[in-house]
């Protein structure tokens, strides 16, 4: 089963090496058929602490981490304004 890499925006430092990650899709709803925004925030690990709050940064499915952390770090796509 190939890995499941995600693209989202950092919305917040989760402690040391982890990064909360938010990934919005667009999906057309089955009734209105309008397009609507789903939300999912993901942990990211972050072996060298280098993401900052705002980042658009892309991560790779791995095996389990901790409890809730199953991605890693793979890019960071565009830097945030700081």
């Amino acid at each position: 089963m190939p890995k499941r890499e995600i693209t989202g925006t950092v919305i917040k430092k989760a402690g040391d090496k982890t990064a909360t990650v938010l990934v919005e899709r667009k999906v057309l709803h089955p009734r209105y058929h309008k397009t609507v925004k789903r939300f999912k925030k993901y942990l990211v690990h972050d072996e060298a602490n280098t993401v900052n709050v705002g980042d658009m940064v892309s991560a790779i499915e791995c095996r389990p981490l901790s409890k809730t952390k199953s991605f890693r770090l793979l890019t960071i796509v565009k830097r945030g304004e700081i």
